[in-house]
């Protein structure tokens, strides 16, 4: 594969996108990539060595709400697995980022991309494998009940069982209807940026610190994509407590795992993603 570009080339992946006609959008749908880009200057800084590209993914085939059960995720995986593919036919890309906390599509997509020898990261898997460099044990912020138990998932299938201290439920559902009178992430996110009181930023922080003293945690990560957005408020509140601990989000950990990937020349594994009819094949899997 060969690539014209000095730096490094990076597509960005949203996990789904909405009609323009949805009352439920997180994000803008229009604009530039960096105004599109939700959280888009809390990340910049870590953009400037690349160039980048970012797909909007594709319509949501369940409705006009953002996804959050598990038919949801399984719908939009199959969705944007088309758009990895393109992609890596392409030829434009050193690697391949999925947006979105509950990364519908990863496994699926490393599988795609392994041929073609193009790395693959996404959020919740970024996040785990960082924070368990920096710390014994780490707390998963996030949203909502059955999101939450997604995330369990998740959690068990990157075999982070022994590192993961909780996940702590701060109750802030996504939008969707039939609950429309509920408090919107996007507006708790507006009144924080405003210098406002935010339930949703209190309910974070109380859960941050339960999960410190309580749980054992010593790094913080989060959940959904519509909780990233704390990061940086948490972090700033956690420190005026006096607590010394790193609180990641998914976005800047996906974007930076992708970057060492490419500096190292690697991608997954064969033997983890083998193709259709490898050369070498072992009688034996073993736990």
């Amino acid at each position: 594969m060969t690539f014209n570009a000095s730096k490094p080339r990076l597509l960005l992946i949203q996990p789904f996108q909405l009609p323009q006609s949805s009352r439920y959008g997180l994000r803008p749908t229009h604009g530039a990539k960096e105004a599109t880009m939700v959280n888009y200057n809390n990340i910049k800084h870590l953009l400037e060595d690349v160039e980048w590209d970012l797909h909007p993914g594709a319509i949501a085939p369940y409705g006009d709400w953002p996804v959050e059960t598990r038919e949801e995720f399984c719908l939009v995986a199959a969705g944007r697995l088309p758009i990895v593919r393109e992609a890596c036919a392409s030829g434009k890309y050193n690697a391949i980022v999925l947006l979105g906390g509950g990364e519908p599509g990863f496994p699926e997509s490393r599988e795609i991309a392994r041929p073609y020898g193009i790395p693959v990261t996404s959020c919740a898997f970024s996040q785990m494998h960082f924070a368990s460099m920096l710390g014994n044990k780490f707390s998963v912020i996030d949203l909502a009940e059955n999101h939450n138990m997604y995330y369990y998932n998740l959690i068990v299938q990157h075999r982070f069982t022994g590192r993961c201290a909780s996940i702590r439920n701060i109750n802030f559902p996504l939008p969707r209807p039939g609950h429309e009178d509920e408090p919107h992430p996007r507006q708790e996110k507006e009144k924080a940026l405003r210098g406002e009181p935010s339930a949703m930023l209190e309910a974070a922080v109380t859960e941050a610190v339960a999960a410190i003293e309580e749980d054992g945690a010593e790094v913080i990560i989060f959940g959904c994509s519509a909780t990233f957005w704390l990061q940086p408020f948490v972090q700033q509140r956690l420190k005026g407590l006096g607590w010394e601990i790193p609180v990641l989000e998914g976005f800047s950990c996906a974007i930076t795992l992708a970057k060492v990937m490419i500096g190292l020349g690697v991608d997954a594994s064969g033997l983890m993603f083998p193709g259709d009819r490898p050369r070498k094949w072992r009688r034996k899997k073993v736990f």
